[in-house]
């Protein structure tokens, strides 16, 4: 048996101390629900390019987590606004600051028009829930309010393994987990096909062009919860699919493919 020194001792017990107060932190603010949890038809804005413009009216901002400082989310606060950051979990993006921590192992094919980005393997849920937690560390630390987990459904996708919807699922719901473990809320992106079994998990919807492809009524779980749906469409006119918007309660905007500040909105 090793005897440590009473001073190694005492580092390394207040080490576990630490972690331990950390985790029961996180244990407390799951089981109390104690996160941001966004109503059904509150406005947003999503700019994950370009200096985020703070002038933007809107309840909620979804912006880049590891491009956007803690001062503007400070700002934002000070608005009255509420702040999302986003996060690409479902794949791997070259450039960022923490690639390195995805091993090579678990990268597939790219993603189809981003060619900087690689599908990961979700069935080693265990490592991208380490790569997730360590995340939305920076992402509490910066003052968010909660987060928007992008490509979540690998198992439609072409991504070099042989995931399925029970894989995604359980996934899907670690990332829940581990997010309001962090007090943070989430937003389900896209996946319209697992809502009614994550509907119960999310806090939130983020959908890409619903009515361009006449899927928009597959978001109503999360209104009928009492959830928003921040929806945004790239091609249509605001005449093509505000009327629909209204009439289910989606918080709708128009938006360019490389989301700037540029927005529209649906008329009152």
């Amino acid at each position: 048996m090793i005897i440590k020194p009473p001073r190694i001792l005492a580092l390394a017990l207040a080490a576990i101390g630490v972690a331990g107060l950390q985790t029961s932190a996180h244990a407390a603010s799951a089981a109390s629900g104690d996160w941001w949890h966004p109503k059904a038809g509150v406005t947003w804005q999503w700019q994950l390019s370009g200096k985020i413009d703070t002038s933007v009216k809107a309840d909620v901002y979804d912006v880049d987590l590891f491009d956007t400082p803690a001062s503007t989310v400070s700002a934002l606060h000070g608005m009255g606004r509420k702040v999302v950051c986003y996060i690409d979990i479902g794949a791997a993006e070259q450039g960022r600051p923490d690639f390195a921590d995805f091993p090579k192992s678990i990268l597939g094919n790219k993603v189809d028009g981003w060619p900087q980005e690689r599908w990961v393997d979700i069935r080693q849920i265990d490592v991208l829930k380490r790569i997730w937690s360590a995340r939305l560390d920076r992402c509490k630390a910066k003052g968010f309010d909660g987060v928007e987990a992008d490509l979540v459904d690998a198992y439609q996708q072409d991504s070099g393994f042989p995931v399925t919807a029970k894989h995604q699922l359980a996934f899907n719901r670690m990332l829940a987990q581990v997010a309001h473990q962090h007090g943070l809320a989430i937003g389900l992106k896209n996946d319209l096909d697992q809502i009614p079994q994550l509907v119960g998990d999310f806090d939130f919807a983020v959908n890409e062009q619903c009515a361009e492809y006449r899927e928009c009524s597959s978001l109503t779980p999360f209104i009928k919860a009492g959830k928003p749906v921040f929806h945004a469409e790239y091609s249509l006119a605001l005449s093509k699919f505000c009327p629909e918007s209204k009439r289910l309660g989606l918080s709708s905007i128009k938006k360019t493919l490389d989301l700037t500040a540029k927005r529209e909105t649906c008329p009152a």
